[in-house]
């Protein structure tokens, strides 16, 4: 199955809580291949400032932006796939990481690089993120969310694959497969 997803990277994306990490590894092990979590990219002045309920700035998202892209061009130029959970909320963040497709041309949606958003409620959203909190098992906390929400923006001509995630993951991956391929 590997060789039908070389050269390419599928980006879940949504807001925290929405499942990315939990489905962007599944679908790295269904297709054999690296899962890059975005969250392991930022700075630890970023989770530091997360943590405290501060949102981030441009300037705090763009340079880990821009290195998440550098990671996704060098597997996609040595012909490999890769996944990434990244929250992704904006047009204009989507096409930093759509620029490691070294044939991305901006304005054009058609690249190496496909989004997939993972659809959530709030109020679930707000359920799994004070689970998380009470496990003590993410930085991000529950105030931050609707900063999140705010920021998402869905550019129907994009392309970007919509799932409800509120389905179990077996079923989610199921309809990953089914829209990459």
């Amino acid at each position: 199955m590997t060789s039908d997803y070389k050269g390419f990277a599928v980006v879940i994306m949504g807001v925290s809580g929405a499942g990315k990490s939990t489905i962007g590894k599944l679908l790295a092990e269904v297709i054999n291949c690296s899962f890059l979590d975005a969250d392991d990219y930022h700075s630890q002045y970023n989770k530091e400032k997360m943590q405290k309920g501060i949102p981030l700035s441009e300037e705090d998202r763009i340079p880990w932006l821009e290195t998440l892209r550098d990671s996704l061009k060098t597997r996609i130029v040595n012909g490999k796939s890769v996944i990434l959970g990244c929250s992704a909320l904006q047009k204009r963040y989507r096409d930093i990481l759509r620029s490691a497709d070294p044939n991305y041309k901006p304005s054009c949606y058609t690249c190496a690089v496909k989004f997939v958003l993972l659809d959530v409620h709030a109020d679930v959203l707000v359920a799994r993120l004070e689970k998380r909190a009470a496990e003590g098992k993410h930085f991000m906390p529950v105030k931050l969310l609707q900063s999140q929400l705010d920021l998402l923006q869905i550019d129907d001509s994009e392309g970007i694959y919509k799932i409800d995630a509120t389905q179990n993951p077996e079923t989610i991956i199921k309809h990953v497969l089914t829209l990459i391929s």
